[in-house]
């Protein structure tokens, strides 16, 4: 079964351009929760960025989220994989009971029958578990997706950024000022976020 661990790169989504509008009306020095590195966007006070590869390999949640994923891929390739040497087994004892001319005519035609069955059931269980593995990383990304932009709207709620974009080598930026980078802010501001780093600390 081909790897499915490839689809896990949440962050690619998540790490889109963020556009935060800067507050209009009543601004009454709201402060976000989160503290900020001050030096972080002086240059035009109004664009930051996070570099994405850092967050992935920095952020718990992701990272424990990637570790269930590989098990829940491990055991699900597992069970294919007995299920294809059962299949296997079954259709080399049905070729040799054949040529050795031990079955009547009623017992092959029921031996082809039940192996095409297997081989079916196989198709859609594989088809199946594909499906559910999809499903459940889309479910993910949106939830990362919405992590990352519901903190990056506090940690912009005085509306000091009008955009803050997403650094990853390779990517579209071909120059960065790193006095523009607000990534351990943001690393260590998710970290401590609810559900985030608890389950780290009971592990420990």
């Amino acid at each position: 079964m081909k790897h499915l661990s490839a689809i896990l790169s949440p962050l690619a989504v998540a790490g889109a351009i963020f556009f935060l509008a800067a507050c209009t009306g009543d601004k009454k020095d709201n402060k976000p929760a989160v503290q900020r590195t001050e030096a972080a966007g002086t240059s035009t006070g109004r664009i930051a960025f996070v570099n994405i590869d850092s967050l992935e390999a920095n952020y718990i949640y992701l990272k424990q989220k990637k570790e269930e994923f590989t098990k829940r891929q491990v055991n699900v390739e597992a069970e294919l994989e007995r299920s294809i040497r059962q299949l296997q087994n079954d259709a080399a004892e049905f070729s040799k009971k054949a040529q050795a001319g031990t079955l009547t005519q009623s017992e092959g035609e029921a031996g082809q029958k039940r192996l095409l069955q297997m081989q079916e059931s196989l198709e859609k269980r594989k088809a199946s578990l594909a499906e559910q593995l999809m499903k459940e990383q889309e479910v993910f990304n949106k939830d990362l997706h919405d992590r990352l932009d519901a903190f990056l709207k506090e940690y912009n709620a005085d509306g000091k950024y009008d955009y803050i974009l997403s650094y990853g080598e390779g990517g579209n930026i071909l120059y960065k000022n790193d006095a523009l980078d607000i990534t351990k802010d943001v690393i260590d501001g998710m970290n401590n976020l609810p559900n985030t780093s608890a389950d780290t600390t009971k592990k420990k």
